[in-house]
């Protein structure tokens, strides 16, 4: 699944760098167009989350995985097909939905396949999913040098072949083992009662909204740090992608490391107090950003990214061990569903949270950071009685890719 992860997010690289370029030079699409296409799109997304991990409760993992691939790459190939605003929001609506749903379902995999390795697993697949996307984005950098509209194309026909392979090679791998699926099968009735699922768990659905507000390190990097360089008269418009940079880097050189710190649910949890505290130092220097000459500005900036990029794997770390701690055996892929729905929500409000701290200067983002890190504990002391039972583990299997 490693090979998968890298080859889909080299895909979706090429795509995510220049969609908007594509849909302002190539499909001739205005501001507020564009703007409603992805603001329609993201919350078709949300749907794909919850459904796909309620999907795979009932059917076999890789099928479900499959067919989502294959909506991605026929949604991406149908963009090349028209220029027609409606029919341009169908399918990106189609495309956004398959990739939150196969994202979830990604995630599930490697909790079946990786049982107590869970964290580490997922810590080299989102390692390696983050390389993908920076060879993506370089590929589609050089490519943007043509400036054709041929060029737009071809990267747009990439992303969709990358669905294609991912699909095809889904297809090699063995199937995962499911508590969900042996039970629905089993022939005694008394392992055939079926708990009532996240959306009636209340301190699940609590847990969901707290990770809504804890995922905020995402708006701070794709919003926050962009808009602090564009409309700072000291620091260099260089930097932001240079920003962006540093965090990939150091998420792809970091994130198994410290997912060793996380390696039990105990552990996991424990991780959120020195979350909190680099939540709150990362607000603190963006506050502190809004000061001094070129220099200190730089500075300043460079170390918010470093320490929002520390938060951001911590949380990471954290996320996925509780994610799945948390959740019934039996029903994994709709309580994972239910989680998918955190950064669904988030990438809705992250946005306007973020730019509402920038107006209201240093004090806005000092009130950011605390607000995670108050949150933090809040979910600190929501798990911890959930989490006396033991830990969610299924045992590890081989899985051939071969």
């Amino acid at each position: 699944m490693l090979w998968i992860a890298l080859v889909d997010r080299i895909g979706s690289g090429l795509w995510a760098s220049v969609s908007v370029l594509y849909f302002t030079y190539v499909a001739g699409l205005s501001v507020a167009q564009i703007g409603t296409l992805a603001a329609a799109a993201g919350a078709v997304g949300i749907a794909g989350a919850p459904l796909g991990g309620r999907l795979a409760d009932r059917l076999p993992l890789t099928h479900v995985l499959i067919a989502l691939q294959l909506l991605r790459a026929l949604a991406s190939f149908a963009l090349l097909t028209t220029d027609n605003y409606a029919f341009l929001l169908a399918y990106s609506a189609a495309g956004s939905f398959g990739d939150r749903a196969a994202n979830v379902l990604t995630k599930l995999y490697a909790t079946r396949v990786s049982g107590p390795d869970r964290v580490r697993y997922q810590a080299v697949n989102r390692t390696v999913a983050n390389a993908g996307w920076a060879l993506g984005g370089l590929a589609a950098a050089g490519a943007l040098t043509i400036g054709t509209t041929a060029a737009y194309q071809w990267l747009l026909v990439g992303d969709a072949v990358s669905f294609v392979a991912v699909a095809l090679a889904t297809a090699r791998c063995g199937e995962p083992p499911s508590a969900a699926r042996t039970i629905a099968t089993s022939k005694d009735p008394a392992p055939a009662t079926r708990p009532a699922g996240p959306w009636r768990d209340r301190t699940y659905l609590a847990y969901v909204a707290t990770e809504a507000v804890l995922f905020l390190d995402d708006a701070v990097f794709k919003v926050g740090l962009p808009l602090c360089v564009a409309h700072s008269e000291q620091a260099p418009h260089g930097l932001a992608p240079l920003l962006m940079v540093l965090n990939n880097v150091m998420v792809v050189t970091l994130q198994v490391p410290l997912a060793r710190l996380g390696a039990t649910t105990a552990a996991a949890r424990a991780l959120l107090v020195p979350l909190s505290v680099f939540s709150v130092l990362g607000g603190v220097v963006l506050a502190l950003s809004a000061t001094g000459g070129t220099v200190a500005v730089t500075l300043f900036l460079t170390a918010a990214a470093v320490t929002f990029t520390v938060t951001e794997m911590l949380h990471a770390t954290v996320s996925w061990e509780l994610s799945v701690a948390l959740a019934p055996d039996t029903t994994q892929g709709g309580y994972l569903g239910v989680h998918g729905l955190a950064q669904a929500v988030q990438r809705s409000v992250g946005p306007l949270a973020v730019t509402a701290a920038i107006a209201a200067g240093p004090l806005g983002w000092t009130l950011f950071g605390a607000t995670i890190a108050t949150t933090c504990m809040f979910q600190h002391h929501l798990v911890r009685d959930r989490l006396t039972r033991p830990a969610l583990s299924v045992p590890p299997v081989t899985v051939s890719e071969h």
